[in-house]
């Protein structure tokens, strides 16, 4: 493992409301840009506000519009203070500012070393913490050689195209693979950066401390461990995952990861240092229970082709899931740290592959489509933001 590198719109034609698992609504629905959520001072978190109370036990689902259509391989998205998006191209390696306001879409520039191929490519983004005052940008990509963590000043007042300066790599060496390399990247709200890894397919990764694969990594905005990690010398959070997707925190500050399974259950997993996750051991639970195995168990389960998640996002005390193969919205009602009834779905087939979730701030969510990949199914206009209401 090697730490850091020193060298470095509403005007929507029809409104979908969606009370059960499916809908009939084609693609391309709610024409038009959503309403901008409303202004923050900071830049948006991952989670988000705790309720007094548990979350229904059937929630809803309101496509208000589509805020912009025509990206390439979205993969990674962040929030910017004021609300405008940062998008990720995996396989073109650019980053796009998507207004919220209006879906104007502005290239800010290409990551330069980006080396796209199979599961990888430029995957998650993050707006530093303090992006009031540094402007900096954080990218996860994989290069010729291994995934990387680097990050860019932001200058606005650059010519659009070249927005981006010179990248800073804070921390190099996470094995890269055919498959299964992770990427998902986010400041919690200690404003320590984490991110997920997958084992590229060589799942003794996963159980192997001394590598930054199959694992959660915690580490400062300069790359490096953080006091009050299981080991003071290393960024390694927890371990014994198959490819961390998703990445987000609830009212309460707890962080939950989605989690890709091989051929029998995916997974949404409550994290805490140190624990072990199971993978290659255990997918899903372990029978019999967790007790005695020294495996954490996830929290909900699914079969992998009914969901196959991606990125996560928490609003209305509940957890919002996008789903890849599933082509479907997974919301899961938590009361703490423990659901108050099955998952339910939302939006199965509509939209296609649906790659990220985020949180808009003001209780509803940006949901991004992914049929650009080479494994969807493009339709007219793809890929898109759709802007959702939720309970």
């Amino acid at each position: 493992m090697q730490r850091r590198s020193r060298t470095a719109v509403l005007a929507a034609a029809s409104l979908l409301l969606v009370a059960g698992c499916s809908s009939g609504a084609q693609p391309g629905g709610g024409g038009g840009s959503p309403a901008a959520p409303s202004k923050s001072s900071g830049a948006a978190s991952p989670g988000g506000t705790a309720s007094a109370t548990a979350p229904p036990a059937k929630g809803s689902v309101k496509v208000t519009g589509t805020l912009t259509t025509g990206l390439t391989s979205p993969w990674g998205v962040a929030v910017l203070p004021g609300g405008d998006l940062l998008v990720a191209s995996r396989d073109t390696g650019k980053i796009i500012r998507v207004a919220a306001d209006s879906g104007k879409k502005t290239e800010l520039g290409s990551v330069p070393g980006v080396d796209p191929g199979g599961e990888g490519g430029l995957l998650g983004i993050a707006v530093s913490s303090a992006f009031g005052a540094d402007h900096q940008v954080y990218a996860y990509f994989t290069t010729a050689s291994d995934n990387r963590i680097a990050r860019m000043n932001y200058d606005e007042k650059r010519p659009p195209g070249n927005q981006l300066g010179a990248p800073d790599t804070i921390f190099k060496g996470i094995p890269k693979g055919q498959v299964h390399n992770g990427g998902r990247i986010a400041f919690g709200p200690d404003k320590m950066l984490y991110v997920g890894t997958g084992e590229t397919g060589d799942s003794g990764l996963a159980q192997d401390k001394d590598s930054p694969a199959g694992k959660i990594l915690r580490m400062t905005p300069d790359g490096e461990p953080v006091h009050g990690n299981p080991e003071a010398d290393s960024v390694v959070y927890d371990y014994g995952h198959r490819n961390v997707q998703g990445l987000a925190w609830d009212g309460d500050k707890r962080l939950w990861a989605s989690e890709f399974g091989q051929n029998t259950w995916d997974e949404l997993n409550l994290i805490e240092p140190g624990r072990n996750y199971g993978w290659p051991e255990v997918e899903g639970r372990a029978k019999g229970g967790a007790k005695g195995t020294g495996f954490v168990n996830p929290v909900e389960q699914w079969r992998t082709a009914d969901a196959s998640p991606s990125g996560i996002a928490f609003a209305k005390g509940s957890i919002w899931m996008a789903s890849l193969r599933g082509e479907r919205l997974w919301r899961i009602p938590l009361n703490g740290t423990k659901p108050v009834a099955a998952p339910q779905a939302f939006l199965k087939g509509t939209y296609g592959r649906l790659r990220t979730v985020v949180a808009a701030g003001d209780g509803t969510l940006w949901l991004v489509t992914s049929n650009t990949d080479g494994r969807g199914t493009p339709h007219k206009g793809d890929d898109r933001i759709l802007h959702l209401k939720v309970s």
